[in-house]
């Protein structure tokens, strides 16, 4: 099985099902990196000022920000899930075998302001923001043009294959 746990604290409205879009864009990044497990992952959907007061717990800065991923695996390499299994005490839940990915954390209120800023569609800035974490849960980053590059690349084709396009 594959749990994703989705708890929406956001007091925003909108028109679309979350659990739905947010299940699929992950599903379509564990396929797009052939992750080999079924996997956990939590996600919290809240607004600026939670965002704000989580990244300041946990990263020292006092600010709102649109995703915050908190990955639960070191990797040697980004989507390299071949060495996990010699740590699965440490990264697999016991009672469902499942790999353990992370927490993922949006704030809708950001979302929305980005959608309007970008010109794109809130259902378009969550699954955006959705891939984008779950690649950092896959050990992809983007401190370097080298691995910008390369992440920016794999969320762009992972909207393409859902068919959710600017």
């Amino acid at each position: 099985p594959l749990t994703i746990h989705i708890d929406n604290e956001s007091t925003q409205q909108v028109d679309f099902d979350y659990n739905k879009l947010i299940e699929s864009t992950i599903l379509k990044c564990l396929d797009y990196e052939k992750c080999p497990y079924e996997a956990e992952i939590s996600i919290l959907l809240t607004d600026d000022n939670e965002i704000k007061e989580i990244n300041k717990q946990y990263r020292g800065i006092d600010a709102a920000t649109d995703v915050l991923s908190f990955p639960a695996i070191e990797y040697g390499t980004p989507g390299d899930f071949s060495d996990l299994e010699k740590s699965e005490e440490e990264y697999f839940n016991p009672d469902t075998g499942e790999l353990i990915l992370g927490d993922i954390v949006i704030s809708v209120e950001r979302a929305i302001k980005q959608a309007e800023e970008y010109g794109h569609s809130l259902k378009r800035e969550i699954a955006f923001l959705t891939a984008h974490s779950m690649f950092h849960l896959m050990g992809y980053d983007h401190m370097t043009d080298d691995e910008r590059t390369i992440m920016e690349a794999k969320q762009k084709e992972v909207l393409d294959l859902l068919n959710i396009s600017r």
